[in-house]
C-alpha cells in the first residue's frame, strides 16, 4: 500500500501504512482488536489475579489455595486465548483464503493450534 506523497512502496509497511526504514517492520502485522477495550480489562484482571498469586506465595499461604487461583488464571488466559483466535480465524485467515488460498496464513494458524494445546 502506497500513501500519498511517496513515490518508493518499499518505504511503506503493508500493513499499517507507515513509513518504515528497516525490513524488520515489514514483517510485523498489526491487527486492530474488535474488542480491545475488553480484551484489555481482562488482561489487566489477569495481571491482578496473578499478583495475588505472588503476594499468596509471599504470606506463606496453602498450596492447594495458591494452585486453585494459578488454575483460575490458566483458565482465564485460555478464554483470552480462544477469543484472540476466533477473531483471527474470522478476520485475518478469512480475508488470505478469499485474496490467495491463505496456503501461508492456514499454515501458520495450524503451528499456532499446536503451540496452544
Amino acid at each position: 500500500m502506497q500513501a500519498e506523497g511517496s513515490n518508493d512502496p518499499s518505504k511503506r509497511c503493508d500493513d499499517c501504512n507507515n513509513e518504515v526504514s528497516d525490513d524488520l517492520h515489514m514483517s510485523q502485522k498489526h491487527v486492530i482488536q474488535p474488542d480491545k477495550k475488553a480484551l484489555l480489562n481482562r488482561l489487566s484482571r489477569i495481571g491482578g489475579q496473578v499478583n495475588g498469586v505472588a503476594q499468596m506465595v509471599e504470606n506463606d499461604r496453602y498450596c492447594v489455595d495458591i494452585l486453585t487461583q494459578i488454575s483460575a488464571i490458566r483458565s482465564a488466559l485460555d478464554s483470552v486465548s480462544t477469543q484472540l483466535l476466533n477473531h483471527h480465524v474470522q478476520g485475518c485467515v478469512r480475508r488470505a483464503v478469499v485474496e490467495d488460498g491463505g496456503e501461508e496464513v492456514i499454515g501458520e494458524l495450524l503451528m499456532l493450534i499446536k503451540k496452544m494445546r
